[in-house]
């Protein structure tokens, strides 16, 4: 990787008001967009809704601690279907859309929320003071992501939260930049400044046009100018898979044994909905597995 691509890599950097009354997070996931496009064959539509959900993931997973992870997940009646996001503290994320090659019909005055229709967005979170994931649902305002994930941190959450989200597409169709920022108000905050957050939001460039243009740093001067904040941390983001061959062995271990050995064809070909991998297991495999599993039953 050469220095210069390398020091505009996808990213996510963390901000704190000098007083600790607001927190931001900006990422930049220009590469996390574009492999998911590669890796799912997704259309124009379903790149900007799935870029923009691991996008709003990764951030709202910067508040969590080590390996705690969040999941978004967006259903509804529209073409897309679902969308879903899964994103680790760590930078780590994946995500699917359920129909990748839906599509919309501008002409039509359709708007992006159309393209996953009415619905509910479901936010899941595993902690570690938490034996179960901690769940959350909120009908969605417009199936766009960016409000829909305030209006579920207001409501579920009771944290004022403003969410700005692109992917932004070249005239080739082709993602050209992604990221994002999720500024939180937090308790204390004083209406000054919570007024002058919303006042540069509303003044600032989209986020895919900002980082044509320039950095991290400078989205962050661009949020928060006029007042003082101190970064706390930065950090490289990846679209990033843990699925493995030895992963699909173990679950396939759980069905019944006579199940396996009912299966006809001479190879099974198993796909990680996440990031599409395909794993390929042999007929030997498939009945080595069902004898180890009867043995278990025993």
């Amino acid at each position: 990787m050469k220095k210069k691509d390398f020091l505009r890599r996808d990213r996510l950097l963390r901000a704190i008001g000098k007083n600790g009354n607001f927190r931001i997070s900006i990422v930049k996931s220009t590469q996390i967009a574009r492999t998911a496009r590669e890796r799912h064959g997704l259309s124009l539509l379903a790149s900007v809704l799935l870029g923009r959900t691991l996008t709003g993931a990764l951030l709202l997973a910067s508040n969590l601690k080590g390996e705690e992870r969040i999941q978004l997940r967006m259903e509804g009646s529209g073409m897309v279907g679902s969308v879903t996001a899964e994103a680790v503290s760590n930078g780590e994320v994946r995500g699917y859309v359920t129909n990748p090659g839906a599509e919309l019909d501008f002409h039509e005055k359709r708007s992006l929320g159309d393209g996953i229709g009415a619905g509910v967005l479901t936010v899941s979170k595993s902690l570690y003071n938490r034996a179960r994931p901690v769940s959350g649902t909120v009908a969605l305002v417009r199936g766009n992501v960016n409000e829909d994930l305030a209006h579920y941190l207001l409501q579920s959450e009771q944290i004022p939260s403003a969410v700005s989200l692109d992917v932004a597409m070249d005239e080739n169709g082709a993602v050209s930049e992604a990221g994002g920022v999720l500024i939180q108000a937090m308790p204390g905050a004083l209406k000054e400044e919570i007024g002058r957050l919303e006042e540069n939001i509303r003044n600032m460039p989209m986020i895919g046009q900002q980082l044509a243009e320039g950095y991290l740093d400078d989205v962050l001067n661009k949020v928060s100018k006029g007042l003082e904040v101190k970064e706390l941390a930065r950090y490289p983001v990846d679209f990033f898979c843990r699925c493995s061959k030895d992963r699909f062995r173990n679950s396939l271990a759980l069905l019944d044994p006579d199940e396996l050995l009912s299966m006809k064809g001479e190879t099974e070909e198993l796909v990680c909905h996440y990031c599409s991998s395909r794993y390929v297991f042999s007929r030997e495999e498939l009945d080595a597995i069902a004898q180890k599993a009867k043995v278990r039953q025993n």
